[in-house]
């Protein structure tokens, strides 16, 4: 009997999991996922949660049925490597063979006040907070920091849902700058229409609890300020004694083995992947490989053969611009844009389309079965 470890329940521990489970039940694998929450979250949607749309809920225990996959339900609260053991809140302790760290990342509250004054997408509960609090305003100004993707969904979202606010997005760039010109000229347009209130060039140093400040000393009232600018891993990883990057990401190596500590595998969010145009930044697009590949790299040791290099391409830049418009780039491997995008209708449909497909794969995988999609990111056809 082997005991695998898979800590965190979000995109990539779930993929994980089921993998690995499916790769390594013949020779007596024993997986078991650690999550926080029962809940599956599914954070690409946390924008629309903000804003107020009720969503599906997924039980983990509804997604895992089927798979083999135990669920473990607390937080993570410490690892001991040597003795490879997990400590969970409560004083719980669960030992392993292998691990697969999965717990992905936390918004950077480096700028004070965020901890204090802003909200964020950690969880699920974060978003509900936010929509509540949103609930309560007849008028009034929601600051969005971050220009990013995050960022843009989430102003013309409430944008759109709730047109008695002012919805100012503060961004030290131009919104959506990874993008190319039209798509770019179109997001434009789209925070235009919805009347989103774009300050492109601030610098901010400090949230307060009714508003933020700014370089130049600026104060801008708010009455609630959505943090989207950064994210970095939990303090659990460089505590226990793995190796990390600058934003607190395992690093680990082309088998996505910790460089420090190969028996801990880490995957999505939490680490840092590299690829040779670069270190692969935080996205579903490239978590669900991660995940994939780790299981097929635990399981191919367990079998006694070398795991293969992992290999990755990015193919999209989707935002969705409130719930009927949307833009999608299409990139090259090393997320530069290309020239085509799709914009409106179509663009909805291909954006809702990737915002399902983590339960549609994870219901292809229990069947042993692989998504094409996920053949071309990992196999470098994109």
């Amino acid at each position: 009997m082997t005991d695998i470890l898979v800590l965190g329940g979000g995109y990539t521990g779930v993929v994980a999991a089921i993998r690995v489970a499916r790769q390594t039940r013949r020779i007596g694998g024993k997986v078991t996922l650690v999550n926080a929450s029962p809940r599956f979250t599914e954070r690409l949607r946390l924008h629309q949660t903000a804003a107020g749309e009720r969503l599906e809920d997924h039980e983990l225990a509804d997604v895992l049925a089927g798979s083999g996959v135990e669920l473990e339900v607390g937080r993570v609260a410490g690892l001991d490597l040597e003795s490879q053991r997990v400590r969970l809140d409560g004083g719980r302790e669960l030992g392993y063979d292998k691990l697969i760290y999965a717990l992905g990342t936390v918004t950077d509250a480096s700028v004070p006040g965020v901890a204090e004054h802003a909200y964020t997408y950690d969880g699920h509960a974060e978003a509900v907070r936010l929509s509540r609090h949103l609930d309560t305003l007849t008028e009034g100004t929601v600051v969005v920091a971050g220009g990013g993707l995050t960022g843009v969904e989430s102003a013309t979202e409430l944008a759109e849902t709730r047109p008695h606010l002012r919805v100012v997005l503060l961004t030290r760039g131009r919104p959506g700058s990874m993008m190319g010109r039209g798509a770019r000229a179109y997001l434009d347009g789209a925070l235009e229409r919805l009347g989103v209130e774009v300050r492109a060039g601030a610098d901010i140093t400090k949230v307060l609890p009714d508003g933020v400040e700014l370089g130049d000393g600026e104060l801008i009232h708010s009455d609630a300020t959505l943090w989207t600018t950064g994210t970095r891993g939990l303090p659990v990883a460089a505590g226990s004694g793995l190796s990390v990057d600058a934003r607190d990401r395992i690093v680990v190596d082309a088998a996505l083995r910790s460089v420090s500590h190969p028996d801990v595998y880490a995957v999505g969010d939490a680490a840092a992947v590299s690829q040779r145009f670069g270190v692969l930044h935080g996205t579903c697009q490239g978590g669900i490989p991660t995940g994939l590949h780790a299981a097929d790299s635990l399981a191919a040791t367990l079998h006694g053969k070398a795991p293969k290099p992992f290999r990755f391409g990015y193919v999209h830049q989707p935002v969705s611009l409130g719930r009927n418009d949307a833009v999608i780039q299409f990139t090259r491997r090393d997320d530069s844009p290309r020239r085509w995008y799709l914009k409106g209708r179509a663009a909805v449909v291909y954006k809702e389309t990737v915002s399902s497909s983590p339960i549609q794969t994870y219901r292809l995988l229990k069947r042993g079965l692989v998504p094409v999609w996920a053949f071309a990111l990992t196999a470098g056809l994109a």
